[in-house]
């Protein structure tokens, strides 16, 4: 059984292991420091769909596809696929099942879902349910603009604290046993809201539910950040991030100075790319984690990793009628044991 550590946290008697992962991205990420980190990059928007959310879709398939040839598995090998995404009802996500056919799970989590996802893959896993789980995530910047701000093609002005979706997918292979970093810890998060009512300045509006998913990490396993070698949010951003490593500090007493990055200002060259507070959306954590940080992992650079996907729970429709936007945090440890 899993074992529970102190309030939220659940440690897999049996860690699973993550065999495969893929991440695919558009243009614009494919520009940025990561990009050979990436294994397929876009070279439009529309992927050769005939819609930003069909370009999505093909994202998702891509990188589901991917990951699964790197481990020699089918679809069929597979026993849950696991997936969420920004677009109403995950449109992404269940059409991307529909092709796949693979039993599903369909998530929401905003862009907490890379964390998420992982999360309930290991406790799958670990349980004994699932031999295999395929959990994935994906955002476009044009589908993602079109329904919760403006189209893109209207150019409005962005304020300092917009961050810039990004355009990609990302997926991983969870295994009972096999090569690679395992899933070692699992901090569920709980819903927090500062009160912030602002649908352009998200960062902040997450950064208490990362901050409370960190501590209460720390807490529940009686590690401190030094323990890890890297510790990442998903897409705070500029002042996400700043915001998170005061509250940590006085919330928690945890200095987070040393070995905390956020994915939102790992993607994108934030001196030549103007992204302004940087990189958000559900393919944020997703693509550094799957491309970036998992390469990193299994060649040695890393050993340990926090990471803690963080999600905006708030709609087009809940803004318009005025409500603040809570946020959430999921924080999954992974390691090579």
């Amino acid at each position: 059984m899993v074992k529970k550590i102190g309030k939220q946290t659940y440690k897999p008697n049996n860690p699973p292991v993550i065999i495969s992962t893929a991440a695919v991205v558009g243009p614009f990420e494919g520009q940025g420091p990561l990009k050979e980190y990436f294994d397929h990059i876009y070279t439009d928007l529309n992927a050769g769909e005939r819609t930003f959310e069909a370009a999505e879709r093909e994202m998702l398939l891509n990188a589901c596809f991917t990951c699964l040839n790197k481990a020699g598995k089918t679809p069929q090998d597979v026993d849950f696929f696991l997936a969420g995404d920004l677009l109403n009802q995950t449109i992404t996500s269940s059409f991307s099942a529909l092709e796949l056919r693979i039993p599903y799970f369909g998530l929401y989590g905003a862009c907490s879902t890379s964390a998420e996802g992982l999360a309930l893959a290991a406790m799958l896993v670990d349980g004994g349910f699932a031999s295999l789980a395929l959990p994935g995530t994906s955002s476009h910047n044009a589908s993602a603009e079109r329904q919760y701000r403006y189209p893109t093609e209207y150019g409005f002005p962005r304020k300092p604290q917009v961050q810039w979706t990004v355009t990609g997918a990302g997926a991983a292979l969870i295994a009972a046993e096999g090569e690679g970093p395992r899933i070692t810890h699992m901090t569920i998060g709980k819903v927090k809201d500062l009160g912030i009512k602002d649908p352009l300045n998200l960062g902040a509006a997450m950064a208490p539910a990362a901050a409370d998913t960190i501590v209460r990490h720390f807490a529940d396993t009686g590690h401190g950040p030094e323990y890890y070698d890297l510790i990442v949010t998903g897409d705070l951003g500029k002042f996400g991030h700043q915001l998170t490593v005061k509250m940590a500090a006085s919330n928690g007493g945890f200095d987070l100075s040393q070995n905390y990055r956020d994915c939102g200002l790992m993607i994108y060259d934030t001196e030549t790319q103007d992204v302004h507070a940087g990189g958000s959306g559900c393919a944020c954590s997703a693509v550094v984690t799957y491309g970036y940080l998992y390469k990193k992992l299994m060649d040695g650079t890393f050993k340990r990793i926090l990471l803690v996907a963080t999600g905006a729970l708030h709609s087009p429709v809940s803004c318009y009628q005025g409500n603040s936007i809570p946020g959430i945090a999921h924080a999954v440890s992974i390691e090579m044991i």
